[in-house]
């Protein structure tokens, strides 16, 4: 239980993202809730800006934008996020819940696979 409330209390700290970038471009498929993610580029490095309809499912958004924002886009690609399951917060998620964190890691990688191709240019 820990763990959820702190899930949660992440997401209640999280800022969210305007209304008018909550489109279906943004939307992270594969996950249950609505959650959308958008990515700044800016001095070498990502911000990953995000919002979601469901209490939970916006703590674990916010638990990802936490580790991965602020780095580069080689560094996000190549990042293991093997912490998820160490700190077990796998195990404590509805099978959906799941699909859906591993649906939100890989919308940000491809972000940063965007952005590394276009720094490739």
């Amino acid at each position: 239980m820990d763990k959820y409330q702190y899930i949660i209390e992440m997401g209640q700290s999280l800022e969210g993202i305007p209304q008018e970038d909550k489109t279906p471009d943004n939307i992270v498929k594969g996950c249950v809730s609505q959650v959308w993610l958008t990515a700044d580029y800016d001095d070498g490095k990502i911000d990953f800006h995000a919002d979601s309809d469901a209490v939970i499912t916006k703590g674990l958004i916010a638990m990802l934008i936490r580790v991965i924002s602020g780095h580069s886009p080689k560094e996000i690609v190549e990042a293991d996020l093997a912490f998820i399951d160490e700190v077990g917060i796998r195990q404590h998620l509805s099978p959906n819940r799941s699909n859906g964190l591993t649906s939100m890691v890989k919308k940000m990688k491809m972000y940063a696979m965007a952005y590394a191709a276009k720094e490739a240019q």
